[in-house]
């Protein structure tokens, strides 16, 4: 009887535990508008099921009017303001240097920084007695040649992390002069995994080609390592010419398996370490400073060396001799025994065997990067549809920017893509359903951005479902196309779904979601948390160079 009794206690316990349970579940399932949420609502439901949820309203497209003109990325570049001085210098001669990330940092990366105010600190002084000073500026590689191209603004002195984007930059009009080939020593390489055991970028490119790894690289436009690492590849494929028909075709080939090209390398570390990469390019400076790279990785160097060369703008250290001879006070302070044991320190100056791996015009690297962007999809076509924010918080600059930003950027859209185009507030419109991207729907996606306008709330979440299911749609009559979402927005989504209600779809459907903040006030960290369910970049900026920086994520992914 005592047992029955116990049963019975049992049984009710556990119906109260059930009941409190199921009461808690109730109660945590309000979070979100759609009374449900988290992971137990990923797991139970598709995205068919969720849809339901979402109210979508069905856009009449209008037709605006078209810039057919040529469009240039130089156009874009944001006043050299936004890009602020790590040193600012103060004397009769001041230089100004571009400097590559790697060097004009923080931390081990900081080497010029501590170079440039030791310079400083000396007070030096031309034979005329003038003092010489010297500022800093970090800027990419890549954006630093753009600015001297262009014109639009001009250092005194550039120094890219290796020869190519300086090639680069004489070729295309740009007035430089080399004045050290080398600052500093540093090589580029291919990390892979250690476990793979391979000893050549021959055996890493041959193993992406067939499958056998995921690897990740930086944009060639604007990364030296992945400017180095594409003619590597090319001269790899073909020694003798590596522009050939027969490079091109085993490019294509290498780049139909990479799962994406990084639009920074902090995008492509992070993939890493989410376990998504089996390697990346890197340069050793980095690679032997941070333990959970060296740890799991293999450094295999590839193409030429990064030694830092400094070049001078002509017109600039030209325009007297004392800023000639400025400029070469600056170079041997450098090259001395403090600045290079310095240098060693921080990373610089290692793998000192390392002998270049080829030799390379500038007109050979304009003509690789042309091949880049012809081969870059693998001959896929891609089916895109961007998303954008136009709930109240978005009102007034944030929304007239993401305008621009869109019309600008579509100059760079290949008309054989296929595009549509979703606003939001707190419901969902499709402004623009999924079409080739000519001349006509060109005009119908520039009338429905004329036609935006921002109120009510923010259901983020919930427009990238529907841009997901568009793209499935899409997708059955085109399989093999490459897909991807961009998501315009200052990120506080407030109603709908949520990301931890969707990010199980996302997984399931790969989709990846590129997202642009366009407020300081925006919510970063979940627009990265969006961007890396699928390993896509997420860029932060304001209205400075939001344009610059969208034009030239188009003309990497599409």
């Amino acid at each position: 009887m005592r047992n029955n009794n116990n049963k019975i206690i049992f049984a009710g316990v556990a119906m109260v535990i059930i009941f409190i349970a199921l009461i808690v579940i109730g109660i945590c399932a309000k979070v979100t508008k759609h009374n449900i949420g988290g992971e137990d609502f990923v797991s139970k439901y598709s995205l068919e099921e969720m849809l339901q949820k979402i109210q979508v309203k069905e856009g009449t497209p209008v037709k605006g009017s078209v810039n057919l003109g040529q469009s240039s990325l130089y156009d874009e570049l944001p006043e050299i303001d936004k890009y602020p001085l790590q040193v600012k210098g103060d004397a009769d001669i001041v230089l100004e240097v571009f400097s590559s990330g790697e060097k004009a940092g923080s931390n081990y990366e900081s080497w010029l920084i501590d170079v440039a105010n030791s310079f400083n600190n000396n007070h030096f002084t031309t034979q005329n007695g003038k003092s010489v000073a010297i500022s800093v500026r970090q800027m990419s590689s890549g954006m630093g040649a753009d600015y001297i191209i262009s014109n639009k603004y001009l250092p005194d002195l550039y120094t890219p992390s290796n020869e190519l984007f300086g090639k680069y930059v004489e070729t295309n009009g740009g007035d430089l002069e080399l004045v050290s080939p080398r600052l500093v020593g540093n090589t580029a390489g291919v990390l892979v995994d250690k476990n793979k055991g391979y000893k050549s970028i021959k055996e890493v490119a041959d193993a992406v080609s067939n499958n056998q790894i995921n690897l990740g690289y930086t944009n060639p436009q604007s990364s030296a390592s992945g400017l180095n690492f594409l003619i590597s590849l090319l001269k790899n494929y073909d020694s003798a010419n590596m522009l050939s028909d027969g490079a091109a075709k085993k490019f294509a080939e290498f780049q139909n398996n990479i799962p994406f090209v990084a639009y920074t390398t902090m995008q492509m570390r992070d993939s890493a370490k989410n376990g998504t990469l089996d390697g990346m390019i890197m340069e050793y400076q980095t690679y032997i400073n941070e333990e959970d790279l060296n740890g799991k990785y293999d450094f295999i160097p590839y193409g030429i060396r990064h030694d830092n060369p400094l070049y001078g703008v002509g017109s600039k250290i030209n325009a007297s001799p004392d800023r000639k001879e400025a400029v070469q006070l600056f170079s041997d302070f450098c090259a001395n025994d403090a600045c290079q044991k310095m240098a060693s320190k921080k990373g610089f100056n290692n793998n000192e065997d390392y002998k270049s791996e080829y030799e390379v015009t500038g007109a050979d690297i304009t003509q690789a990067l042309d091949l880049y962007k012809k081969n870059k999809d693998s001959g896929k076509d891609i089916i895109a549809v961007f998303i954008a924010d136009c709930s109240g918080s978005m009102d007034g600059e944030p929304l007239r920017q993401l305008k621009e930003s869109l019309a600008n950027g579509a100059q760079y859209i290949n008309e054989n893509n296929m595009v549509g185009l979703i606003s939001y507030s707190d419901d969902v419109t499709v402004e623009l359903p999924i079409a080739k991207f000519d001349l006509n729907q060109r005009a119908y996606f520039q009338g429905a951005i004329d036609n935006l306008q921002a109120w009510g709330g923010t259901a983020s979440y919930d427009a990238v479902l529907v841009g997901v299911d568009m793209i499935k749609k899409a997708q059955e009559a085109n399989p093999n196309a490459k897909v991807m979402l961009f998501l315009l927005s200052d990120g506080m989504a407030n109603e709908g779904y949520m990301l931890d209600d969707i990010d199980g779809v996302l997984k399931n459907e790969r989709v990846p979601v590129y997202t642009i903040s366009y407020t300081e006030e925006a919510d970063k960290e979940a627009m990265q948390a969006l961007s890396n369910v699928n390993e896509a970049a997420s860029i932060n900026a304001d209205s400075d160079d939001i344009i610059y920086k969208i034009k030239s994520l188009f003309n990497s992914q599409m």
